[in-house]
């Protein structure tokens, strides 16, 4: 597994009011241990033999975990391999902690508010960050996102049973992916229309700045 998806792991068997958490990288490489610890010098690592060490925190403790993550992610872009182990970990008062509610879950409360016979969607995602840009535009692809809407922002258009547009359990499936790679941001449903019935046509057009959606 890349260092990102240990990360992964490591953060999905935390305590669910974790505070802070500390983490051991031990590198495969030891010629490559200063340069790990360098690309983790945010974290305030320290170096010893084959170790690195470093903590992570929630609720604006330390560097968060989006951020451990953009640093890790470039570990694995130099191809550096290891294997990162939770140390320890502290819990925090419960309002200490925020909360983040995770991509796919936005997607089904908006789906919910829709008209029981709506039939075609448009919709943005608005990440958290640009590190996110690249990755989310991979796990994304089945659903056409096309960058619009600001330099965080990918629009798709979303078909229920016919028409032009990726189903809506497919995007959530690709959602669940973001949310799985520690991907976080906003889901909006912007425009959607009701029993819609296209004859000869793959379903409606939406003009958005003067071009069509």
């Amino acid at each position: 597994m890349t260092l990102v998806e240990q990360f992964n792991a490591v953060e999905r068997e935390l305590p669910e009011r974790w505070g802070d958490a500390r983490l051991r990288l031990t590198v495969s490489d030891d010629a490559r241990c200063d340069r790990a610890a360098a690309l983790l010098g945010p974290a305030n690592p320290w170096r010893r033999g084959k170790q690195v060490r470093f903590g992570v925190g929630r609720g604006g403790v330390g560097i968060g975990p989006d951020g451990i993550r953009r640093l890790l992610r470039r570990l694995d872009e130099e191809g550096i391999r290891g294997e990162l182990q939770l140390v320890g970990a502290e819990e925090a008062p419960q309002a200490a902690i925020q909360e983040r509610t995770k991509l796919a879950d936005q997607w089904a409360v908006g789906l919910a508010a829709l008209p029981p016979d709506w039939t075609d969607l448009y919709a943005e995602v608005r990440l958290e960050s640009t590190d996110f840009l690249e990755r989310a535009a991979l796990l994304l692809s089945p659903v056409n996102p096309s960058r619009y809407g600001g330099p965080t922002g990918f629009r798709f258009r979303c078909a229920r049973s016919f028409g032009y547009g990726v189903s809506p359990e497919m995007a959530r499936r690709c959602l669940e992916r973001c949310d799985e790679d520690g991907i976080t941001g906003e889901v909006e449903i912007l425009r959607a229309l009701s029993d819609t019935f296209p004859v000869g046509t793959q379903g409606p057009v939406w003009y958005v700045g003067g071009r069509s959606v």
